[in-house]
Order: C-alpha cells, then sequence, then structure tokens
C-alpha cells in the first residue's frame, strides 16, 4: 500500500492536466488552456529571477505533461476491445489454465539444510549466500536457527493459503517424510497437496531423480514420493540440480500407468534449475532465492 500512495501522490498533480486533455480531443480548447497559462506565467513576472524561473518551469510542464498520457490512445482501446473477458478455450493460456480452481488443503515443508555441515558435492564459493526465508543461520544456535527458518516458511506460505492446513519436518528420515505425505493426503482428499522440498543440506539428487534425506544418506526415490502424496500434487524443489527430479517424474510417466501404481496425471513441478545447474551462490541474495521469488516476490523484487 505504501507503494500504490507513493505513486498516487507523484501522479495526482497530472490528473487535471490529463481532465484537459480528455476534454479538447477535436477541439483548440487545450490551446486556449495552454495560452491561458503562458499569460498568467508572463503576468506574474517579478525582478525576482527564482521566482521567475520557477514559473517558466511550472507553464513547460504543463504544456508537454499531456504527451506522456498514452494510455487513452487508440491502439490501447482497441486491444482491451478485442481481448475476451472469459476464459479461453484456445490458444496458449488454455493449455496450462486449469479450466476449474482446486484448493491447496495442506501444505508439507520439508527443510534438509544440515546447518553448520556443509554438503560433499558442493564447493562454495567465499563469501557466499546464506540467508533462508531471509534468517542468517548463523545469527544464532543451528536447532534454533532450523526451527526458526521453518516457522518463516510456514509464514510466508500461509499469506498465500491462508486456509491450507501446514506440516513442517526439520532435517527428516525417510520414515518421517512418508508419515507427512500420508498424513497430509488424508487430511486434503481430493483437494491439491503441496510439497517443498529444501535440499540445500544435502547432496544433489542421483542421475535417478532420488532426493536425500537424512536416513544415514540413504536416497528416497521419487516413484515412492509420488506413491504417498498421490495426487492431485504440487511439488517445489529448490535444490541443486533440481531439473534431475522433473526428468525422473516425466520417465515415470512415460512408463506407463498399467506398470506404476503412482499417477503424474495432475501433477505440477517446480524446479529451482535444471538438470546440469546449481544454486546461485552470490552473496547479495539469499540462498533460497527460488522460493524467495515465489512467496516474498516484492521483497525478492527489490533485493
Amino acid at each position: 500500500m505504501a507503494l500504490g500512495d507513493l505513486m498516487a501522490s507523484r501522479f495526482s498533480q497530472s490528473a487535471v492536466v490529463s481532465n484537459h486533455l480528455n476534454d479538447d480531443c477535436g477541439s483548440a480548447h487545450g490551446d486556449v488552456d495552454l495560452r491561458r497559462d503562458s499569460d498568467t506565467a508572463s503576468s506574474s513576472y517579478t525582478n525576482n529571477a527564482s521566482v521567475t524561473t520557477i514559473t517558466t518551469t511550472t507553464t513547460t510542464s504543463l504544456a508537454y505533461l499531456p504527451q506522456t498520457v498514452v494510455l487513452c490512445e487508440l491502439r490501447h482501446e482497441a486491444f482491451e476491445a478485442s481481448t475476451p473477458s472469459g476464459p479461453s478455450d484456445s490458444g496458449l493460456v488454455s493449455k496450462w489454465r486449469p479450466k476449474d480452481r482446486m484448493k491447496t488443503g495442506c501444505v508439507a515443508l520439508v527443510l534438509c539444510l544440515n546447518i553448520s555441515v556443509d554438503p560433499p558435492d558442493v564447493i562454495k564459493i567465499s563469501p557466499c549466500a546464506r540467508m533462508e526465508c531471509w534468517i542468517d543461520p548463523f545469527s544464532m544456535a543451528p536447532q534454533k536457527a532450523l526451527e526458526t527458518i521453518g516457522k518463516n516458511l510456514s509464514q510466508q506460505y500461509e499469506r498465500w493459503q491462508p486456509r491450507a492446513r501446514y506440516k513442517v519436518q526439520l532435517d527428516p528420515t525417510v520414515d518421517e517424510v512418508k508419515k507427512l505425505c500420508n498424513t497430509c493426503r488424508r487430511y486434503a482428499k481430493g483437494e491439491r497437496v503441496l510439497f517443498h522440498y529444501n535440499g540445500h543440506g544435502v547432496p544433489k539428487p542421483t542421475a535417478n531423480g532420488e532426493i536425500w534425506l537424512f536416513n544415514k544418506y540413504i536416497p528416497l526415490p521419487i516413484s515412492d514420493l509420488d506413491s504417498w502424496l498421490k495426487t492431485p500434487s504440487i511439488y517445489v524443489f529448490d535444490c541443486s540440480a533440481a531439473g534431475m527430479i522433473v526428468n525422473a517424474f516425466i520417465e515415470l510417466h512415460d512408463w506407463g500407468a498399467s506398470n506404476y501404481s503412482g499417477s503424474t496425471r495432475d501433477c505440477i513441478l517446480l524446479a529451482a534449475c535444471e538438470a546440469h545447474e546449481t544454486l546461485p551462490q552470490s552473496e547479495e541474495f539469499p540462498a533460497d532465492v527460488f522460493t524467495s521469488c515465489l512467496t516474498t516476490p516484492i521483497t525478492m523484487a527489490l533485493r
């Protein structure tokens, strides 16, 4: 709201000028107003040079400001008239936009941070990005930092979906994630379940699309995760080589539903990077830059 108030205050003085522009379409009314403003400026001339300069500048701004009003041109009106008001049945938009809106009933947040211990397959630069959910994990004790980050992530999602049920798992094992997924699906029933995975403290996903948890570094196959969470679902994978997981889901879908009990029919995947990429480590951005863009876009855009 503060940004909107600022923009409104900046353009409040142009409202009167815009009204003159709308009134003088096809007539010389605008020229009369400009001549009247010019006469007023010349009559207010005094021996004070600064006053004369200010008056002249004001007259110039009034003369040229209407030219910046472009939203009333015919091309904009024609574009709005050609835009359909209802949902499109054809075209690019209809391919990804669901016809029926679906409620997200449950959100599962899995954070594998392992604070103060770097993954064995990641070489970090110095200085390196450290902030998770806008919290510096090294500003407090590791366990307290982990709990604070998990709480902040839950609050960030709650701004977008306050009515969903949120469950957080911090550095969990495979069994804990299995229990979490089954609980979320049981509660959500036919509604969508969102599964958020932060893998900044564990190795990258394997070539088979397996993700790592904290059960003696035993990877979790995506097929198991999909069979627990079922559909409809949406996954957010904030980790390096996240494209590996997407490729694994595609292979599951291509393998055939007859040979596999799970389903990727109504499944949305959001990955932080491609299979061959690593997460950015620039110090000026948070470590979870992908999550920040999703949950706190305005803060991230200003940053």
